[in-house]
């Protein structure tokens, strides 16, 4: 190898469009998008790539940055040794997805920020997370790590050839399908209840520190409480949600959750918002709701749609990815209080009201400030709540004035999706048409603005879009076409489904598995083209398209749809074997396989009925609005349905079985259930 040799270096990220990019434009670093100019450069000049992930909301990336990236003299070294490319995952997350993996396959913990170090030729040799600036704590400085991997470029190829060969096996391997796996209804509850056994009785959530909320195995133990009938599975959910919603990682303030909480109590947040936490966390209260008639859960679903109206929704309409946790160089400082600072607005006795209400004391319970919480559960009658109210509406208005944690502003389709199905969901069971016409306006610019022909793009930000998109994107967005459509029955918006799944078989179906991998046949800056099938903190887009998959069967009235999933079961399923809790999402979708209602109403007088089968929890219904024969295509199964019912029916069918017709809406819950038994 070359010495490095001394060039004029360019920060190159002022043109990106990403907020995080953005954030960087400034450092010292020769810093480059990554794209085939990058690329080109590092075999040009023969020098090793130094790969930095991160995203806008990131509070260990913003500490790596500000000791290092900003830092002359260690971008001095960056630059002399390394081409540097920086990544925001959110907006490339099929790289993210493949140096991730390849940090994993070294046995090494992921997280962000990601730091690796490529070949010329961007194969993956070695990396980490956070590196600290200075020696400490027994860890490397950056800018030894830095000196060492490059002169082992130099010195020692074989070493790194032998790190390189050995990686990119082991990443192909876990590529390779292992062959067929048999999990049905059984190996669904056995794992269900192994899941529940791991959750903390006292504080909810899995149990230990951090707490995430991990909604998908929230909903997985849902679905086996449908299932089984058994109230534990519903119990355990229910008070997870409810110390979550009542902790410090909700913003009683505000509305919406944070990340997680770094303590078992979800007292203290990791301060940051994402769009696609919420979109989930959304959907479980609507279900919690649903079977309890909670209250809170109500109040926190509302609280979250306000707080995405109000600071989440971009001037055209659609959903900004997220909130961070820093402001003024501090995190949660935008959030929390002083007992003076509330005294001071709302006179001595509110104050004690509130503090009492809220955790709020001289000595603070974070760091001598005060998180607002709601754990202690203190009895509080109507009166006391509305009073609450008031109070908060007096403090949310003197924290407007602060100095506001940084907005990342793009559009991802993938979030946005999954938060158009979440509103269009909670929208129907509230009887809130406001809130679907909130979704829909999103999904038209997603439409009209972020497509290209029957194709998706993924991200938007300030008229440029990133192009092509990911299979997460279709997967997403055609969910939120298909409970559009089921909501409001417009035909035009499952003919858009079918455009994007046509689409998405395409450019990005693995023919050796059934599933999909994460980018299309026609991205040409990527080593490999990703195929994780495990959850990341949003369900992996081959359980979303299994959804989706069966979904259409029923609503295009066509069975090649329920075999493209179930050939997606029979190719994935053998990993979700080897490691069932990374794939509790693909797991759900198994359950609406072999346990969805197949709901066809008929008949132009029906409304009735077609509400009630609407109002039946929507993570196990698919809901087919056939009034007149020609409201469905003349090969459409359930136009037999409308000449055996015309004045007004509902048929069910669960797996393979079908009951009779229901006339009475007040029957159709219990005709469900009588399917499943």
């Amino acid at each position: 190898m070359s010495a490095p040799q001394n060039t004029t270096h360019t920060n190159r990220l002022a043109s990106a469009t990403s907020p995080y990019l953005l954030q960087h434009k400034h450092n010292p670093v020769d810093w480059w998008q990554w794209g085939p100019d990058a690329l080109a450069e590092a075999k040009r000049s023969n020098r090793p790539i130094m790969l930095s992930v991160g995203y806008a909301a990131c509070h260990w990336c913003h500490v790596m940055a500000h000791e290092s990236f900003e830092d002359e003299a260690t971008a001095q070294v960056m630059n002399e040794l390394f081409v540097n490319i920086k990544v925001d995952r959110e907006e490339r997350p099929d790289i993210d997805q493949i140096y991730m993996s390849a940090l994993h396959a070294l046995g090494e913990q992921g997280g962000w920020p990601l730091t690796m170090f490529l070949t010329p030729e961007a194969e993956p040799v070695w990396g980490g997370t956070y590196f600290p600036k200075d020696t400490r704590y027994g860890r490397p400085a950056f800018t030894d790590i830095l000196r060492e991997v490059s002169r082992m470029f130099r010195e020692e190829p074989g070493k790194i050839e032998q790190n390189r060969a050995a990686l990119l096996a082991r990443l192909a391997d876990k590529a390779r399908p292992k062959g067929k796996a048999t999990i049905g209804l059984k190996e669904l509850d056995a794992a269900a209840a192994q899941l529940g056994n791991m959750f903390d009785k006292v504080h909810g959530g899995l149990r230990g520190a951090p707490k995430f909320p991990q909604p998908g195995i929230l909903e997985m133990l849902w679905r086996a409480g449908i299932r089984t009938g058994d109230a534990k599975f519903f119990d355990t959910v229910a008070h997870s949600l409810e110390r979550m919603s009542e902790g410090g990682i909700y913003d009683h303030l505000g509305g919406g959750f944070s990340r997680y909480s770094v303590d078992e109590r979800w007292l203290v947040p990791h301060f940051e918002k994402m769009l696609y936490d919420n979109a989930q966390l959304l959907e479980l209260l609507v279900l919690a709701f649903q079977r309890s008639g909670t209250p809170l859960f109500r109040t926190r679903a509302a609280e979250t749609i306000a707080w995405l109206s109000r600071e989440m929704t971009t001037g055209e309409g659609a959903f900004a990815a997220s909130l961070d946790a820093d402001s003024e160089d501090e995190e949660g400082k935008f959030y929390v209080w002083s007992k003076n600072e509330i005294v001071e607005l709302i006179g001595p006795e509110a104050g004690e009201f509130f503090a009492r209400h809220y955790d709020v004391s001289d000595g603070g319970n974070f760091e001598g400030h005060n998180i607002l919480n709601r754990l202690a559960g203190i009895a509080r009658s109507e009166a006391d709540e509305a009073r609450l109210a008031s109070l908060r509406a007096i403090l949310l208005e003197a924290r407007a004035s602060r100095v506001r944690p940084g907005l990342d502003d793009k559009v991802l389709a993938d979030w946005n999706g999954l938060t158009i199905a979440a509103l269009v969901n909670a929208g129907i069971i509230f009887g809130e048409p406001s809130w679907i016409a909130m979704a829909r306006r999103a999904f038209d610019f997603i439409t009209k603005t972020m497509t290209k022909g029957d194709r998706l793009g993924h991200s938007w930000r300030s008229g440029k879009l990133l192009f092509p998109g990911l299979a997460s994107d279709f997967a997403a967005m055609i969910r939120a076409a298909l409970a559009l459509h089921e909501a409001t029955g417009d035909r035009a918006l499952l003919e858009q489904a079918l455009l994007w799944q046509h689409a998405m078989d395409a450019h990005y179906a693995d023919p050796d598995t059934g599933g999909y991998y994460w980018s299309a046949d026609d991205a040409t800056d990527l080593l490999l083209r990703p195929h994780s099938t495990s959850d990341d903190a949003t369900p992996n887009p081959n359980a979303v398209a299994a959804q989706n998959l069966v979904r259409l069967a029923v609503l295009a009235g066509d069975d090649k749809w329920r075999a493209r999933a179930d050939r997606l079961f029979d190719g994935i399923l053998s990993a979700a074997e080897r490691n069932l809790f990374g794939h509790v999402a693909l797991l759900n979708a198994l359950d609406l396989r072999l346990r969805g209602a197949e709901i066809v109403v008929t008949g132009s007088n029906s409304d009735a009925l077609l509400q009630a089968a609407l109002k039946l929890p929507f993570i196990g219904r698919i809901v087919l609005r056939a009034p007149t024969p020609a409201a469905l295509p003349i090969s459409h199964p359930a136009r037999d349905k409308i000449t055996a019912a015309p004045q007004g029916a509902a048929f069910v069918c669960v797996g393979e079985r079908c009951s009779l017709p229901v006339a009475a809406p007040i029957q159709l819950a219990s005709a469900v259930a009588a399917m499943r038994l």
